[in-house]
């Protein structure tokens, strides 16, 4: 007979954790372990990484699942690895080879690979691959792919903001270009490596694919799901960051304790506060996330609320006693 199963009590946990995501897991398949560590009521990832990419991967908990979009729409940066010479049905190692051509390392001086990289830089347009998530009539082109079925995509609009590339070897010795990129949304690495590889007339397929940064979070605050699962619980909850670390790009506002009781109810404050798209707004007493907003023409107009208790619940989690009573007035 199994034994039964033990049922797991969770918790409020609010704020961000920063995992280096491991080669092998979804993004979901790392958020759920993750949230199964911290015992935590609500989560949420900000967009998905390959399974065969590891890196940067901001995990939101609680009230931080209310800003989770910000990171979908942020800037990734990534570095990857692409074999020359060798084309595959899915542009990485997991596909069929499809063609194999010669490489002409002479050929490839650095004043050339310069030029490649400036062909791909600024606004460019890519055909998302048959092996993604990307869906038609309900069903992702994977599954089509799976059944030999070429469905017509159309080209997509993407951003390359910053890109470098580099003669190097991949793990098994073979000739590789290294690619350094800052993309936006929606930019398929893959497809960016096997773009290059044409250019450069031999072919290519990526081998390697790691995020450093997204939305200007990088790998050193990270924590790996290795090292995470051998903390016991104080430690792995002293691993979860403020709400308010997805918006460090926000303005931020102060309000008094009688406007932050308004602004929390949904009314627009007035100010002297500069025309602003994204405002993080704190309480004054206690010095709490209220939530996000924007600034038009000296009103604060409300975007994003935290609730009362979850405003409570984050400042229960570094206990200060004083503020609990003052939390009321809010």
């Amino acid at each position: 007979m199994n034994a039964p199963r033990t049922r797991v009590q969770r918790r409020p946990v609010h704020g961000v954790l920063l995992l280096d995501k491991p080669l092998g897991f979804s993004s979901n398949d790392a958020l759920q372990k993750v949230k199964w560590l911290l015992r935590a009521e609500k989560a949420g990832h900000t967009g998905t990484l390959d399974p065969l990419a590891s890196g940067v991967l901001p995990l939101c908990f609680g009230a931080a699942t209310k800003f989770s979009q910000l990171q979908l729409e942020a800037a990734k940066t990534y570095v990857a690895i692409a074999r020359l010479g060798t084309t595959t049905t899915t542009a990485d190692a997991e596909g069929e080879v499809v063609r194999e051509r010669p490489v002409d390392l002479a050929a490839f001086t650095p004043g050339r690979l310069q030029a490649v990289a400036a062909q791909f830089t600024g606004a460019i347009s890519q055909v998302p691959p048959m092996h993604s998530a990307l869906k038609k009539d309900g069903k992702a082109l994977y599954e089509y792919a799976r059944e030999g079925i070429e469905i017509e995509r159309p080209a997509r609009a993407v951003t390359i903001h910053a890109l470098a590339v580099s003669l190097c070897e991949d793990a098994d010795g073979f000739a590789a270009v290294k690619l350094v990129v800052t993309c936006s949304k929606g930019t398929y690495i893959r497809t960016l490596g096997e773009d290059i590889g044409e250019a450069l007339g031999c072919g290519a397929h990526l081998r390697f694919l790691r995020r450093t940064d997204t939305g200007g979070l990088g790998l050193d605050g990270c924590v790996t799901l290795e090292a995470l699962e051998a903390m016991d619980e104080e430690q792995r909850l002293l691993q979860v960051q403020p709400p308010q670390l997805l918006l460090h790009e926000h303005t931020p506002v102060t309000l008094s304790e009688y406007d932050a009781g308004r602004f929390l109810s949904g009314m627009r404050r007035s100010g002297d506060w500069p025309d602003a798209d994204a405002v993080a707004v704190y309480g004054a007493q206690p010095h709490a996330l209220l939530g996000v907003g924007h600034v038009r023409a000296g009103e604060l107009i409300p975007d994003r609320l935290l609730s009362p208790l979850e405003i409570q619940q984050i400042l229960e989690g570094t206990p200060r006693p004083t503020d609990r009573g003052i939390l009321e007035t809010l």
